[in-house]
């Protein structure tokens, strides 16, 4: 089991290695359709990485952060294809790693 973020519990078939990881998506604008910019993310997220759970996260003045939980395989280059991947999504100003840890 990993909880990586307030509170949000994953629980499933563990494969030897795999990692969870929570990624922190800034929205470019406080006004960025939270809704739309979670559907564009999911469609976005490269094979052999499951996408276990996106929350919202306040930051400031109205501006709110996208908290994403994902599982992948330990191997090289671990969430780096993902990392690519939500960059390129329209409405995003940045992505970071803030957790990551073998399940």
């Amino acid at each position: 089991m990993f909880a990586p973020h307030a509170g949000l519990l994953v629980r499933e078939v563990r494969n030897m290695g795999d990692v969870a990881a929570l990624i922190k998506v800034m929205p470019s604008d406080v006004d960025v359709d939270l809704g739309t910019l979670k559907e564009n993310l999911s469609a976005v997220v490269p094979e052999g990485i499951r996408l276990r759970g996106i929350a919202e996260e306040p930051i400031a003045f109205g501006l709110v952060a996208l908290m994403v939980t994902i599982v992948v395989g330990d191997v090289e280059g671990g969430t780096e294809s993902i990392e690519h991947a939500f960059a390129q999504v329209q409405d995003v100003e940045s992505v970071q790693v803030v957790e990551v840890g073998l399940l």
